[in-house]
């Protein structure tokens, strides 16, 4: 009987010992596991920040590479928390004969331009620390403003489209707050009919043979076209092919098309930062002719996605992003 009364107290204390293990466990790593690998990219970004140069430039940069590493064989996919990589004669030094060189005196002996973040007494090329503070440093050396960025990251890629394109994920960043801008919606509102199908490389021959390089929504005169994502207006106005079309680049280095528009949204301006559901036009007819043409096909929506590999921009089908939007959306 004593075992019986001893069995409250037991299972008591019992409970006790497996609360503190479980808290001392998320003393130890709760915080980290807590904090996504978005926020902890976000705090680093932050971390390395300079006057001239702000947090969402740097993410800018390490978006990009991202980006276009995904896409291409010839780039090594980093994975961890910056993805970003210096070529190795700038980080070393051209003359160095240590290329994966991490001696901030040998470096600086051979010019290279590698730097240690941390003070670990170490300029790692693979230290994501290390990286952002020698890339803060490399995209401030001619100032702080637009223009000086332009020029620094013009050093880095040589192309006006890489340059365009991190610049305008930074702005993204800059406007929202975040590096997390992954939200889509379908470009028409489930409020009105429409019908579509994969498209996807018919034959087209007004203006000559080519594919259909997109999907066609239908759907009356005037129903509101949506932006899809998060992005910045690149593109607006006439196209003897798309009509009245506009232009809307994303974070993710996709250039997205809506052509055939009656009309746009009044206040939607090249340069301009839209968000998911952003109303940019109205669903019309325009098109295969001079600026003006209409009604040489039935209203309807022309949606298209092209993707910036870093060398070329190329369209892919973007049937079954809608299907998944629109499912999304109910």
């Amino acid at each position: 009987m004593r075992h019986w009364l001893w069995l409250p107290a037991y299972l008591l204390m019992l409970s006790f010992l497996m609360y503190a293990l479980v808290s001392a466990e998320s003393g130890e790593g709760g915080a980290a596991s807590e904090m996504s690998l978005a926020e902890e990219r976000t705090s680093l970004y932050m971390a390395y920040e300079t006057p001239s140069v702000p947090w969402h430039l740097l993410a800018a940069v390490d978006r990009y590479e991202r980006n276009i590493q995904r896409l291409r064989n010839d780039l090594e996919e980093v994975e961890g928390l910056v993805s970003f990589r210096f070529p190795e004669a700038f980080w070393a030094g051209a003359p160095n004969p240590e290329a994966g060189d991490s001696d901030p005196a040998a470096i600086e002996f051979f010019d290279g331009r590698g730097m240690d973040g941390n003070g670990d007494g170490k300029a790692d090329p693979n230290d994501a620390e290390d990286i952002l503070f020698t890339l803060a440093a490399a995209l401030g050396e001619h100032g702080g403003d637009e223009d000086a960025h332009r020029l620094a990251l013009w050093g880095f890629y040589g192309s006006e489209e890489a340059v365009g394109q991190v610049m305008t994920i930074s702005e993204l960043f800059r406007q929202f707050g975040t590096i997390e801008l992954d939200e889509y919606v379908f470009p028409l509102p489930k409020t009105h009919h429409y019908t579509y199908k994969g498209t996807w490389g018919a034959k087209r021959g007004w203006g000559g043979r080519r594919m259909h390089e997109g999907t066609d929504l239908f759907a009356s005169y005037g129903v509101p076209v949506r932006s899809v994502t998060y992005g910045v207006v690149e593109v607006k106005g006439w196209n003897e092919f798309g009509g009245w079309r506009i232009g809307i680049r994303d974070a993710h280095n996709v250039y997205h098309y809506f052509a055939h528009l009656a009309y746009f949204e009044k206040g939607i301006e090249q340069g301009q930062i839209v968000e998911p559901g952003t109303v940019v036009g109205y669903v019309g007819s325009s098109g295969y002719g001079k600026e003006g043409t209409a009604g040489k096909f039935p209203p309807h929506l022309h949606y298209g996605m092209y993707k910036f590999d870093g060398r070329s921009e190329w369209a892919f089908d973007p049937y079954p992003s809608l299907r998944r939007w629109e499912q999304e959306g109910k």
